[in-house]
This record gives structure tokens, sequence and C-alpha cells, in this order.
């Protein structure tokens, strides 16, 4: 059942969308600060507070959702480490957004072996719309055959091409994103979704594997036919588990490295 704010209590009430299972098994319970996460979720979600933007402070929201400043700090907690909203010192929580340098990199894991990370250069080789091949579909939980855009490119760090991405998005949340909009639009890719086609990324799953570079992947990083190569492909989630794009990237990892952080 969905719980209201004004209806909420210090002791644990069902979950919204929980229930008992077919086997009879007891429901599942959601702590006080988890329904106030979520409540604070779906004004994310919504479009209340927009990306970049300064939340309403503790105090605040402990009135609105009638709890504790306590509560509501535990559930900004957990939107922080999820990387939905950031704390800064002396000035608020803020809205999550992917301008911000951080967010860049948290999506991009590949490291120079010296130096500074820094942004990449894109060269767009082709954006079109097409039917969704049957995997791709699977993945973005479309029909087979339903319109996706389509987008290959480059990146390039110092001049020297890294990247290869192919990246598949649904064609209905992404109408009128075009190849001209991507080569103009100088911020992250990611940016330009949250901005432009309110959409999110907010988290993603990746599998990884060694594979040689085919001719025509040789020709676009500027390698040798054969030369090693990390496969990354990834599928991303907008809020409530939406997946909203699938993009496979090689990486020439000569002078670089996927970095990681665990725990």
């Amino acid at each position: 059942m969905s719980v209201a704010p004004s209806h909420l209590t210090n002791s644990p009430v069902l979950a919204a969308g929980t229930g008992h299972s077919s086997s009879g098994s007891s429901p599942t319970f959601s702590p006080l600060y988890q329904q106030i996460k979520a409540l604070i979720t779906r004004s994310l979600q919504s479009g209340e507070w927009k990306p970049g933007e300064l939340i309403p402070s503790e105090v605040e929201l402990a009135a609105r959702y009638k709890v504790s400043q306590g509560t509501v700090r535990k559930a900004i907690d957990e939107l922080s480490a999820e990387n939905l909203v950031v704390r800064r010192q002396g000035k608020g929580t803020f809205v999550a957004t992917h301008h911000e340098a951080r967010a860049q990199f948290r999506f991009l894991r590949l490291m120079p072996d010296t130096g500074e990370p820094h942004p990449a250069e894109n060269r767009v080789i082709e954006v079109k719309r097409l039917r969704a091949p049957a995997e791709v579909a699977r993945l973005l939980d479309l029909r087979a055959g339903d319109s996706v855009i389509f987008i290959k490119r480059v990146q390039s760090f110092d001049g020297v091409p890294i990247i290869l991405d192919e990246l598949w998005l649904p064609g209905l949340l992404f109408k009128g994103l075009t190849t001209e909009r991507l080569v103009e639009y100088k911020g992250p890719m990611y940016g330009l979704f949250e901005t432009e086609f309110g959409t999110r990324m907010i988290r993603a799953t990746e599998r990884i594997r060694a594979v040689a570079a085919d001719e025509a992947v040789a020709g676009l990083l500027g390698v040798a036919s054969g030369t090693p190569l990390l496969s990354v492909e990834r599928v991303s989630y907008t809020y409530g588990d939406k997946p909203v794009e699938v993009r496979r990237g090689l990486y020439h990892t000569e002078n670089h490295h996927y970095q990681n952080e665990l725990g």
C-alpha cells in the first residue's frame, strides 16, 4: 500500500508496493526513514527539485513529513551514499547533477596511468533511429522492433582515441536527439540527457571482458588489428529502476586502466 506523509508513524509499516508473497511468507516491513527516503526520491523523480537545486533543509523536511530530524537525516544519508543528493558543508543538500565533474568520473572509470583524469574529447560518428535488436530490447525492457536511438562515437584524451562507444536509447524517451545536437553540446552526454530529455542516470551495471580489436574497430581507434581491448557492456537505470541506456564501450588500455572502489 502507498503511505501518505500524514499517516507515517514511528513504528515500521508495510513499505509501498509490498505485501504477502504467493508462498504465504510474512510481508516485508520498511523502517520509517526508508519511507521518508522513498517520498524524497519521489519528489526528485517528479522534478519538484531539479538537478543542481538546493532541497529543503532537514528541519523543513521533518516538518513536512511530520517526523523527527534524525529520521530525515538518516534518509538523506542513504540518498547521499547513492549519489542522488550531494551535501555541501555550510550550504545544504543539493540534487546531484551530471554536470559536476565528480558525477562524470563516477560513470567513466577509465583513468590515465599518469596525471589527473580529465573530460574526453568526443567525435560523433553516427546517430540514427532504428528498430531495437532483440537483445537491446530485452535489456531496455522494450518490445523487439520498438524504436531506439543508436549512437556511435570515439572518445579521445589529449588527441589520442581511447574509447569506441556504441549506445542504444529508447526512441520515445529521446525523441529529437540528433547528431547536430550531440556535436554542438559541449558538456557530458549524461548532462545533455538530464537537461534536455529529463532523464537522469542513477545507477548502472557493467560486464567487463577482454576482446581483440577487429579491423573496423582498429581503424577507429588507430591501433593494429588484434590489439587487446577492454569491453565494458553497461545498462544504465533512472529512477524506479527503469533501464534507459545500453552501452558497449571498447577501451584501449595501453596507457589507461579501469579503476573501481570496493567497500
